[in-house]
């Protein structure tokens, strides 16, 4: 199984979000792949292709770095690119996190896998909510200013998720992802 662990925005975040993100995926722009609302989430480790005999062990051991970890506020705010604003191909929508408990959140749960035997795949965590995806390096400027005055409503993070993502399965070729495990923050 393709496999990551996230935290998801409130139904509240995510219809805010998408009322804003709306209008713009009105202006037809072929380079432009815009994320499905019910996509949106905040990845703390990427997963890559995981054996099923290791989602046993994986799972505890998520859960019990959910059941240490306390709830916590965070907020939608603010907008970035990777690798780059000149050269993005992906735009995001930036993420709020004053306690700094997602970057604990994403060492805990990545030591978790890597102790499951599992390898966590990427690169430096940068919270974020994928916005869109280009097909070729585009410069975003203008669409990270418009996201820049965006500031979306507090909400706060209680769970952990890991989710299944089967490319090319969902909407549009796009993926298809599928929660199969979910733990509650009971720090």
């Amino acid at each position: 199984m393709r496999l990551f662990v996230a935290v998801v925005p409130s139904v509240q975040v995510v219809e805010d979000l998408s009322e804003f993100v709306e209008p713009r995926r009105q202006h037809p722009d072929d380079d432009i792949r815009w994320a499905a609302d019910e996509h949106w989430h905040i990845t703390l480790a990427f997963l890559g292709d995981v054996p099923d005999w290791k989602t046993d062990e994986l799972g505890e051991r998520l859960e019990a770095a959910a059941k240490r970890q306390k709830p916590f506020e965070l907020r939608v705010t603010g907008a970035g690119a990777f690798p780059g604003v000149p050269d993005a191909r992906v735009l995001y929508a930036g993420i709020r996190d004053d306690t700094d408990s997602l970057q604990h959140l994403s060492m805990t749960t990545r030591a978790a896998a890597n102790r499951a035997g599992v390898t966590v795949e990427g690169r430096k965590f940068t919270p974020h909510l994928t916005l869109a995806r280009l097909r070729r390096p585009v410069d975003v400027t203008r669409w990270v200013r418009i996201f820049d005055t965006y500031e979306g409503p507090l909400w706060t993070a209680g769970s952990l998720r890991l989710i299944q993502s089967r490319l090319g399965e969902g909407p549009g070729h796009s993926a298809a992802y599928t929660t199969v495990g979910e733990w509650d923050f009971l720090g």
